[in-house]
């Protein structure tokens, strides 16, 4: 059966792609916009890739097109797809019906943290010889691959509330039937089609409401968001993280995330994480992997000792690397929230002596309408030096942040990057955030520098 996939280079998509040719379907797709990292490992497992959207690639037709949901009306391939009355199915739909209906689905969702909580919970299984199958949004650094079948009953998934197609407007999460499921956080996000936070909390009650009664439903302590959508209604069991006497938590012995103790509600230790990972909000995703795990089985020690071998994904505060004596890292943070959380981790990673560099592109569909733009100056307020890339096409006015001095707005890209190099010296850290491509500006700053 060959299947093709509009849409394939996102990090959704492309994980459907690898399932699909994992399970034996000739796979082909296409993308307008193909960079690494997904680009290059599609290539690497023998997936065949169109750049853009040409309707020749769909004759002689494929057995069915999996579209994604970056697709809209007015595309070449799906005016040419519908007027063909070719067979399509978004990628969602096709996951619940040819993977999830058999498996046991351990679901992470919320604003931010789900493709490294993902990719904690798939390692944790993996360490304890479950050899499950999943589908993370990113490329996770313990796996050569975004998504893989698996071997066991259980399939961990990257929970996403976006829409699934230009056809089918519900939320992802609603076609993946959960029988674990992790609510991270939740935050107003995806302005483009959520009206209010309001909007994404139905969405999210959707989720609950499909969770078995003997399944679970794992959120945190303090949000209070998440509280609204239980006090809709909440039929399994319902386990709460990160407070003494209400779930487990974690002390930190390091202040930047790198080291700390895990305890039962009690009181009692379990073990001690040291990773290489950073941040508060890492920490609070590694307590909701290993409270997912301990469901399926799995004890905490055995999930604390995975998760000191655990490796970030690529792009979740990637050293990229050093040039000069000037540190450059990589990092997806898009949302205001994820922009300071990242931040602070890397300020007490480096120490308060290290100059921070922050080059920032609003890329986000919601960043792109502006939604939230007003608190980007407090978010970003811990770099020493921000440089944020104002392309074409934002609907709000970005010049009004700049500041004559730290916040430095830049509407040229090539000329952005001369006022960086002229600006960092060795000792510098540099923060890269954007959750695109961004021009390859990780690559030509290493070479500028």
């Amino acid at each position: 059966m060959h299947v093709h996939i509009l849409g394939i280079c996102g990090t959704f998509m492309g994980g459907v792609a690898v399932i699909a040719k994992e399970l034996g379907y000739r796979v082909s797709g296409s993308d307008a916009n193909v960079y690494p990292p997904m680009s290059t490992m599609l290539r690497d497992k023998g997936i065949e890739i169109t750049e853009g959207y040409d309707p020749a690639q769909l004759s002689p037709a494929p057995d069915l097109i999996i579209v994604g949901n970056a697709m809209k009306r007015g595309n070449p391939c799906v005016e040419y797809m519908l007027n063909e009355g070719l067979p399509f199915v978004s990628g969602p739909e096709w996951l619940e019906h040819y993977v999830l209906n058999t498996r046991k689905v351990i679901g992470v969702a919320g604003t931010h943290g789900k493709t490294s909580t993902s990719a904690m919970c798939a390692w944790v299984l993996e360490c304890a010889g479950y050899k499950p199958g999943f589908l993370i949004g990113g490329v996770p650094g313990n796996f050569d691959t975004s998504a893989r079948v698996g071997d066991s009953p259980y399939f961990v998934i990257e929970s996403d509330e976006y829409d699934c197609a230009f056809f089918d407007k519900r939320s992802k999460f609603v076609h993946y039937r959960p029988f674990v499921q992790i609510l991270n956080n939740l935050e107003y996000d995806h302005a483009d089609i959520f009206e209010d936070i309001r909007a994404i909390q139905k969405q999210f009650h959707h989720l609950v409401r499909i969770i078995p009664g003997k399944g679970e439903v794992i959120v945190p302590c303090d949000s209070r968001t998440l509280d609204e959508v239980i006090d809709m209604g909440c039929w399994s069991n319902l386990v709460r993280t990160g407070a003494p006497g209400a779930g487990i938590y974690a002390e930190l012995k390091k202040d930047d995330g790198s080291v700390f103790a895990v305890y039962e509600k009690d009181g009692t230790r379990i073990g001690e994480v040291s990773w290489e990972g950073i941040g508060i909000h890492n920490v609070r995703n590694a307590l909701m992997a290993i409270e997912a795990a301990r469901f399926i089985g799995i004890s905490p020690e055995i999930s604390v000792a995975a998760l000191c071998e655990f490796k970030m994904p690529k792009r979740r505060m990637e050293f990229k690397g050093e040039k000069n004596g000037i540190s450059l890292y990589d990092d997806f943070a898009h949302h205001p929230t994820a922009i300071r959380t990242t931040l602070d981790g890397l300020r007490k990673k480096v120490g308060s002596e290290k100059k921070i560099i922050a080059v920032f592109e609003p890329r986000s569909n919601t960043m792109k309408l502006g939604v939230n733009h007003e608190q980007l100056q407090d978010a970003l307020a811990i770099a020493d030096t921000i440089y944020m890339y104002a392309p074409d096409g934002l609907k709000w006015n970005t010049d009004e942040l700049a500041d004559g001095h730290k916040f430095n707005v830049c509407h040229d890209f090539d000329a952005m990057l001369e006022d960086i190099k002229r600006e960092a010296k060795s000792g510098d850290v540099i923060l890269v955030m954007s959750n695109g491509g961004f021009n390859g500006i990780q690559g030509k700053l290493l070479e500028r520098l």
